[in-house]
C-alpha cells in the first residue's frame, strides 16, 4: 500500500477516553499518524506522545478567517504564516485551509478570485518551508451549509490558479460523496492536486462498515494504483467500541 493511514483524533477519540491510550491503541493498531484540528491545550502533550510512539502529526487547521473575505485576508495572512512556522519546526506535513461561507453578493467566480489571492500570499513561504496548504471540500447540504468550495471542480480551480506544487485539495470522500458521488472516476482525474484524503461512512459519517453505501476497500484500492504516498486520515465517529471501530477501518484500506 503506497499511502499512510491517519486518525483524526478530535473526531474519532472518545472524550472520556485520555490521549495517551487512544494514541497507543492508535499505534497497536498500525497506523503510523495522527491528525488534529486546533492547537489547543493538549497540544505539547500531543507532539510528546507523537515522538515517543514513533507517530507522525501530519495534518492541523492553519487559519480560521475566510480565505473568500476580503477583509480577512491580512488576518488570515497571519495565521497562515504562524502555522506554517509551527508546521515546519514541529514536522507536520500539512495544513488544512477553508474557504468559508458563501458571501452575499459575491459570484463563485470572484469568490475564486479572492481565494487565490489570499492562498498566493502564504504559497511562497509554504514552498520554502516545505508544508502543504490543503484546501479542504466540504459538502453545503447537511453538514456545513453555505460553504463555498463544495465540489471538486471549485477548488481544483483554485489550485491551477495559485500555480503552487504546495497548493493542494485536502479530498473529504465523505464530503464529496454526499456533494457529487462518482468517487473513484474524480480522484483518479484529479489527483495531481489531491494533497490529502479524509474517510467517513455515508450516510452518518460513522464507521467504515457494510451499513454505509461506499465501497471503501475499493476506494483505497484506486488510491494506491494512482501512486499516492500521502496520508489517508479517517475522520468518522465510532458507533461503539472505538478501538473495534479504527481496526475495521485501518483493516479495509490497508488490505
Amino acid at each position: 500500500m503506497s499511502f499512510r493511514q491517519a486518525i483524526v483524533v478530535p473526531m474519532v477519540k472518545p472524550s472520556e477516553m485520555a490521549l495517551e491510550p487512544f494514541l497507543q491503541a492508535v499505534k497497536e493498531i498500525g497506523f503510523s499518524a495522527i491528525e488534529i484540528w486546533d492547537r489547543r491545550d493538549d497540544f505539547d502533550q500531543t507532539l510528546k506522545l507523537c515522538k515517543e510512539l514513533d507517530l507522525t502529526l501530519c495534518s492541523m487547521v492553519g487559519h480560521r478567517a475566510a480565505l473568500n473575505d476580503p477583509a480577512a485576508h491580512a488576518k488570515v495572512a497571519d495565521e497562515l504564516r504562524t502555522s506554517i512556522d509551527i508546521a515546519a519546526e514541529h514536522g507536520i506535513p500539512n495544513l488544512i485551509c477553508l474557504s468559508g461561507n458563501r458571501r452575499e453578493k459575491q459570484s463563485d467566480e470572484a469568490a475564486i478570485e479572492i481565494v487565490v489571492a489570499a492562498l498566493v500570499g502564504a504559497a511562497s513561504l509554504a514552498e520554502r518551508r516545505g508544508v502543504n496548504l490543503n484546501l479542504e471540500l466540504l459538502n453545503s447540504r447537511v453538514d456545513h451549509h453555505g460553504y463555498q468550495c463544495d465540489r471538486t471542480k471549485w477548488g481544483v480551480e483554485v489550485c491551477e490558479r495559485v500555480k503552487s506544487p504546495r497548493v493542494k485539495l485536502l479530498f473529504d470522500i465523505y464530503h464529496m460523496q454526499i456533494m457529487e458521488g462518482d468517487i473513484i472516476r474524480t480522484l483518479r482525474d484529479n489527483m495531481e492536486w489531491i494533497g490529502h484524503f479524509h474517510t467517513a461512512g455515508v450516510p452518518g459519517r460513522q464507521d467504515l462498515d457494510d451499513e454505509q453505501e461506499l465501497n471503501y476497500r475499493g476506494i483505497a484500492k484506486a488510491i494506491a494504483a494512482t501512486g499516492y504516498s500521502g496520508f489517508v486520515g479517517h475522520e468518522f465517529k465510532p458507533k461503539a467500541d472505538v478501538v473495534a471501530a479504527m481496526k475495521q477501518a485501518y483493516e479495509i484500506c490497508q488490505s
